[in-house]
């Protein structure tokens, strides 16, 4: 009878070569663009010279200081020219067209009472001050969207390190068990079952090489950079602490720095100088005028030089801006209505993110001081019995103990 003897091919030198020549091959790009590791603060540096979103909000506010310009302008003068007395018609035989023409330029200024002019100045100025505060709550919401960008770099990088770390780790625990087929101590299907398992730690690394390219196009995005992939790179600590302020702290500072809550108060502030206009534009503003006048046909026949002026004032009998009054009065207890609205908002926000805080800090402590420690010991000593040749069916177990190490930073 012939025997039939199985045998495996050695896959430890040939995975390792892989994977060496696919790290070259990633390393090469990087290498060509010479790969420049950015902090934080270089980070947000380039964000506020570079992001299009940022600079478009800062040219509001360039725009409402346009507007104060234009608020603060003198009405224009008027000027007209009158001709009066040309013959159109014979007249005892006699036709003289422009004999008798009286020319008469004159010049007329309209005179704004009650402040109006201003009024609306410091109308422009408040809603400058309202564009400042509403560029600065932008800011600052682009700021935490490339911290998260930021973090979730740092982060793809250390759990691309870890998956590396447990790959590596399975293909020497692949070489011990290896060597015990060939003594004869394990089976060919224990075996096989072994390098079946090194599948999925090849696909978290294969996904963390995705996750890590995904993060910097995100970043690279709000930087408004075009600098290829593999020529980008950030660095930072990716670590916690638990030391945390008392939650009045954290409001207090809220309420001071809060640039939203600036802007709803700014915005009461500003309807009430909108209304205080607008019961200025319910006033009367005369119009003085002043004219000249050449050969005129006055009773005073040695008279040919004159001047006159005179003063025009609008009767405010039936139009005083009522509506524009009442309804400026009630924009001022709407916006108060939204400053009350907006503050407990911030002291939603605050209280919401303090206590999901102290939750994450409270899960993460004990990972950090004694699970991680833990699950690091177990794995030492799994190592120690499959390398002194132990045979024991936790392997399931041993990879989830792998993937733990990890889970106290993600």
């Amino acid at each position: 009878m012939k025997t039939v003897k199985y045998t495996t091919v050695p896959q430890s030198l040939l995975t390792r070569r892989a994977r060496n020549a696919i790290l070259v091959a990633g390393l090469l790009p990087a290498a060509a663009f010479s790969q420049t590791a950015y902090s934080w603060q270089q980070i947000k540096d380039k964000f506020a010279a570079a992001n299009p979103t940022l600079k478009a909000a800062q040219l509001n506010i360039d725009e409402s200081r346009a507007a104060e310009i234009t608020a603060y302008l003198r009405p224009n003068p008027d000027f007209a020219l009158t001709a009066d007395g040309v013959q159109i018609s014979r007249n005892l035989g006699v036709w003289r067209p422009f004999n008798g023409v009286v020319e008469t330029p004159a010049i007329s200024y309209l005179h704004e009472r009650q402040h109006k002019r201003e009024l609306r100045r410091d109308q422009a100025k408040e809603s400058t001050t309202i564009a400042e505060s509403t560029y600065l709550d932008q800011e600052r919401g682009l700021v935490f969207n490339l911290r998260s960008a930021f973090v979730q770099t740092l982060q793809a990088k250390a759990v691309l390190q870890n998956a590396k770390e447990n790959l590596d780790y399975w293909d020497r625990e692949l070489d011990v068990n290896r060597t015990r087929f060939k003594a004869g101590d394990l089976a060919l299907v224990d075996l096989n079952r072994l390098e079946l398992q090194r599948v999925q730690f090849e696909s978290d690394y294969e996904t963390a090489i995705v996750n890590l390219r995904t993060a910097k196009i995100q970043l690279l995005m709000l930087l408004n950079d075009r600098t290829p992939i593999e020529g980008f790179d950030v660095s930072g600590p990716f670590d916690f602490t638990d030391e945390l302020r008392p939650l009045e702290e954290f409001r207090n500072i809220a309420l001071e720095a809060r640039p939203d809550l600036k802007a709803s108060v700014q915005n009461v502030e500003l309807a009430k100088i909108t209304h205080q206009l607008a019961v200025a534009n319910g006033s009367t503003d005369p119009t003085f005028s002043v004219w000249y006048s050449h050969n005129p046909s006055f009773s005073n026949p040695f008279a040919n030089e004159t001047m006159g002026g005179s003063i025009s004032i609008p009767l405010r009998i039936f139009d005083r801006n009522q509506g524009q009054k009442a309804l400026t009065q009630i924009d001022i207890g709407r916006n108060e209505r939204l400053r009350d609205a907006n503050q407990a908002l911030v002291f939603s926000d605050v209280d919401s993110a303090y206590w999901t805080l102290v939750q994450n800090v409270n899960l993460l402590r004990p990972y950090k001081t004694r699970y991680l420690v833990l699950a690091t010991d177990v794995r030492d000593r799994m190592s120690f019995s499959y390398q002194n040749g132990v045979r024991l069916c936790l392997i399931t177990w041993m990879r989830r103990n792998l993937i733990g190490t990890l889970d106290w930073r993600t």
